[in-house]
């Protein structure tokens, strides 16, 4: 019975660890940012190539700071063409 609580408990707080953060998937990287509220919405989400012009259109995302992930990725892209 205890492994079965315990089992429930580290279900439980995966499953918020989930729902706070969005998970930002890069051409060259992996990023974490905390969500502004507890919610399913852009938990995964894919900004490699051209999808992250549509990012800026989400205003979770943009709440969440989606804008400065964005404008890192685009310099360390431009500084490793210029290298």
């Amino acid at each position: 019975m205890k492994k079965i609580i315990v089992g429930m408990i580290i279900l439980v707080v995966a499953g918020y660890g989930l729902l706070s953060f969005h998970f930002v998937l890069f051409d060259d990287s992996f990023k974490i940012i905390q969500k502004t509220g507890v919610r399913y919405e852009d938990t995964f989400v894919d900004a490699r190539g051209s999808k992250k012009a549509e990012l800026l259109l989400k205003p979770n995302l943009v709440a969440a700071g989606i804008n400065d992930l964005i404008g890192h990725a685009g310099e360390s892209i431009k500084e490793a063409t210029q290298q």
